[in-house]
């Protein structure tokens, strides 16, 4: 489990991220595309964790809320690092939305990366070079084939990895886009939580509260039977339930 990062504009701050087995496996496909600049497909059924999953591994909770123009305030230096861009198109999209709200997000990013690793320095974002290595698109399911067509065509312009998410489905509706579909490299099936994983999440979880699960105590192992039936594998499902206990307990 990590700690979450706290935002320099006054916003809430993230609840703290499960490391699961699904993110690690994520986390490599991710590597995978950025890796080989590959164009990738990730779908799953929704609470499993991908929107989070991927907010995580691009640090875009620390990522966005920082101004890189503001010379004033200073950028945490391990955003030096960040290479991946997440973007969430709007329900109603056109091509140039998609266009202009990539481009700032990439100056935002390119700025947020520069700054972070020259701290003395005071140039602006534009002056930068460009650090955008993946771009992870979420809720694709939302861009229409004239929306698509303008991501294929950044791709093969500038040479980034792209991964497109959303539910399952998503790569057959893909499939009929011979010219984008030929490009993917790499499908990942985001999964559910297992039994024995979300039980060890739970075991870890009251530890964090000061409490211990007892395996010899029949109402501890009701209550962790109850929970997992209750939330199926279920990785939005699970944290909301955690989030309750320990609004309750307090």
């Amino acid at each position: 489990m990590t700690n979450a990062f706290e935002g320099t504009t006054g916003r809430a701050v993230p609840p703290a991220f499960l490391l699961t087995k699904e993110y690690h496996r994520f986390a490599e496909f991710c590597d995978a595309c950025r890796r080989h600049r590959y164009i990738g497909l990730c779908y799953g059924p929704p609470g499993v964790g991908k929107t989070l999953s991927a907010r995580h591994y691009a640090r875009w909770d620390l990522v966005e809320v920082q101004n890189p123009f503001d010379s004033q305030t200073p950028i945490p230096r391990e955003l030096a690092e960040c290479r991946t861009l997440l973007y969430t198109p709007a329900v109603t999209n056109t091509p140039r939305s998609v266009s202009t709200e990539l481009a700032d997000s990439r100056i935002t990013l390119k700025g947020v990366v520069g700054r972070a690793g020259h701290p003395a320095e005071t140039m602006e974002a534009p002056m930068y070079h460009d650090r955008c290595e993946l771009i992870l698109v979420d809720e694709a399911d939302r861009l229409k084939m004239p929306s698509l067509e303008t991501l294929r065509d950044q791709y093969d312009r500038e040479g980034f990895g792209l991964i497109l998410i959303g539910m399952p489905g998503l790569e057959k509706r893909l499939a009929r886009y011979p010219q984008l579909y030929a490009r993917i490299g790499f499908a990942h099936a985001f999964r559910p939580l297992s039994h024995e994983e979300m039980s060890f999440i739970l075991q870890h979880h009251w530890a964090e509260l000061g409490r211990e699960l007892e395996p010899t105590q029949f109402t501890d192992q009701e209550a962790v039977a109850a929970m997992i039936r209750i939330t199926a594998g279920n990785f939005r499902l699970l944290h909301r339930l955690l989030t309750q206990i320990s609004r309750i307990l307090k």
